[in-house]
């Protein structure tokens, strides 16, 4: 569940079609956990990559895997600290987190998307490997002990990650 980092999305129905909102909305949608939402924000022949494993290529791949945030015991939230926009292309600094039962794993995301005719063509997400082994180590101890759990970032000006 988002905290209201990102900015309002668009009227209900309205659907954005310039980069930046359409990024924020697909960020927003995949926090709300409307998968579907997410999804009808990318074209056909998307290419989603995180960075050092495979591209995945097609939308109904892209929602194969992002169907994994609707089971019950799963989350995602999303906390943005920055975004800048060049032409279609654009670029954010964000804390993901992933929820999966009792385990909180937090960690920094920076996320380069392309946007075309309202729909997002490419969307490539780079991150620390060992920042998120730190996560996932910290996510599952604060699952043992509560206090461990990491908090939510405070605001887009807060470090990201941890």
């Amino acid at each position: 569940m988002p905290i209201g980092l990102l900015p309002t999305p668009a009227p209900h129905g309205v659907t954005p079609t310039e980069p930046q909102p359409v990024v924020e909305a697909f960020l927003d949608a995949l926090a709300a956990g409307d998968v579907a939402a997410a999804v009808g924000l990318t074209d056909e022949g998307i290419r989603y990559t995180n960075v050092g494993l495979p591209t995945i290529t097609g939308r109904t791949e892209v929602a194969r895997v992002l169907k994994a945030l609707e089971r019950p015991s799963s989350s995602f939230e999303v906390y943005l600290h920055s975004i800048a926009t060049n032409g279609h292309v654009v670029l954010n600094e964000r804390t993901d987190v992933i929820e999966l039962g009792p385990v909180r794993a937090q960690f920094w995301v920076c996320g380069r998307f392309e946007v075309r005719d309202g729909l997002i063509t490419v969307w490539r997400d780079y991150f620390d490997n060992l920042d998120i082994m730190r996560g996932v180590a910290r996510g599952l101890l604060g699952a043992v002990v509560p206090a461990l759990r990491p908090e939510p970032p405070e605001g887009p000006g807060s470090p990201p990650g941890r």
